[in-house]
């Protein structure tokens, strides 16, 4: 059933190499347990539903720039699955987005969404717009000219956008202003929006933090280790990175590297982050060769230098590795590095960053592994809080945000611990992760019928 499942999807998308399609084979292959023992799946079709897209929404974005200048972009939102609640996920802004990435995306976020056990179903969207180089007049204009085409889709009881790459509080508060001032609604239509008019404390640093309360729980339970005084090395220096940097530095490990598109810092002596973020926060988006010329101990590595095929941020020994950066980020090369350097977790702060063939690798040479769909959700998690919050009217102290995001993760941790345990499959969390969530979306598919 699965092969013919995967046969059918490959003749109407790209080729196996999309990444959407290196999604779905990576989850329906885990699924063949629970197949097998429930006819109610095959009854009601639902490995045949649950890959495929409610809709997908392309419209034209039209937008002036600052030397009256007019410029087209497109604009998608996929509306893949609400069994369980309303739709959520993210909007990125990139020119790499198109709509095998979102496939991809809002596919992964019905099982991420599913592991936090919120009522949130699963969505993406974004546009192929590039943030990067324009002013912050150029890029309001555009986030209200994406509102205008993305509002008639979206309401707070049917899709609640947030933000991903790209767009940050900044891009939101635009996109909600043009929101309110088409439908006239005051609702919490998106999250991530400013903390002065609905947004919820703690939201930007959620996915982050999020990512370290996992790998604290799980490597707790698993192997009865701490991160303190540990060093652990991190790709990117988005917003995840910096707070999943954050996170670790505040319970005291030590992290010693990051990166962005171009290259890689390596510091012995640790990131210094007031460094990092005046390079990279509030919308920057400096090279990270400009930090090696602040820290006399840092040394920075350009991506043209490093053989092709690895990544220079995964060759440092480290107790645990946090990809956070993006897509297919770790490759086979990265995870024999990183085992050869000791590297003992590893647990993803990106979506799906981590390549087929290097999981593979790490659960076999047992090294730790935690996927994006449940270390990264965090952030959609603190997201549905923002709706609660919204939905009432409140506003909760950054005490509680903070106790019931740490609460979540240690849930999601156990959840998918013991599913694995149940099939057989201990310590496998890919396994665990999918099986969890694919049972929790197909019994609401279930109950609601055809």
């Amino acid at each position: 059933m699965i092969k013919k499942i995967l046969e059918n999807l490959e003749k109407s998308n790209c080729s196996i190499d999309d990444p959407f399609m290196q999604a779905v084979s990576e989850v329906l292959n885990s699924l063949q347990p629970v197949i097998e023992n429930d006819d109610r799946y095959d009854t009601y079709a639902i490995l045949e539903r649950i890959v495929t897209a409610d809709r997908m929404i392309q419209f034209k974005v039209q937008w002036v720039d600052d030397h009256n200048r007019v410029h087209v972009n497109n604009g998608y939102r996929i509306q893949f699955n609400n069994a369980l609640g309303p739709y959520k996920g993210g909007l990125r802004f990139h020119p790499s987005v198109n709509i095998g990435v979102l496939k991809f995306l809002a596919f992964e976020q019905i099982f991420k969404n599913a592991l936090t056990g919120l009522p949130i179903g699963g969505a993406k969207g974004g546009s192929d717009f590039d943030p990067k180089g324009k002013s912050d007049f150029e890029i309001m204009k555009f986030c209200h000219a994406f509102m205008r085409e993305l509002h008639q889709y979206i309401g707070a009881r049917k899709d609640i956008p947030a933000g991903d790459i790209g767009v940050g509080t900044k891009e939101i508060g635009f996109l909600y202003g043009e929101y309110k001032r088409i439908t006239r609604d005051y609702d919490g239509v998106l999250s991530g929006k400013p903390f002065t008019f609905g947004g919820s404390l703690l939201r930007p640093e959620a996915t982050g933090y999020g990512v370290v309360y996992f790998a604290q729980e799980m490597l707790k339970q698993e192997l009865e280790e701490v991160l303190e005084d540990q060093i652990c090395t991190v790709s990117g220096a988005g917003n995840v990175a910096i707070h999943t940097i954050e996170k670790l530095q505040s319970i005291g490990a030590k992290v010693v590297t990051c990166s962005d598109s171009e290259g890689t810092i390596y510091d012995p002596n640790g990131i210094d982050l007031d460094v990092l973020r005046s390079l990279k926060d509030n919308g920057k988006r400096l090279s990270l060769g400009f930090y090696a010329t602040k820290i006399s101990t840092a040394v920075y590595i350009h991506k043209a230098d490093y053989p092709i095929g690895g990544h220079a941020v995964w060759n440092y020994p480290c107790f645990a590795a946090f990809p956070c950066a993006t897509q297919n980020e770790l490759t086979e090369i990265d995870a024999q590095n990183l085992i050869n350097n000791g590297c003992v977790a590893v647990i993803e702060g990106a979506n799906m960053p981590t390549q087929p063939s290097a999981i593979e690798l790490f659960l076999s040479e047992g090294v730790l592994f935690a996927p994006g769909k449940a270390a990264n959700a965090g952030g959609v998690a603190v997201s549905e809080f923002e709706m609660s919050q919204n939905a009432s009217m409140e506003k909760w102290s950054y005490e509680k945000v903070n106790a019931k995001l740490n609460e979540i993760m240690c849930q999601i941790y156990k959840r998918i611990s013991l599913t694995a345990k149940e099939y057989g499959n201990e310590r496998n969390f890919v396994i665990g992760a999918n099986i969890s969530a694919f049972k929790r979306i197909a019994e609401a598919m279930i109950l609601e019928g055809v």
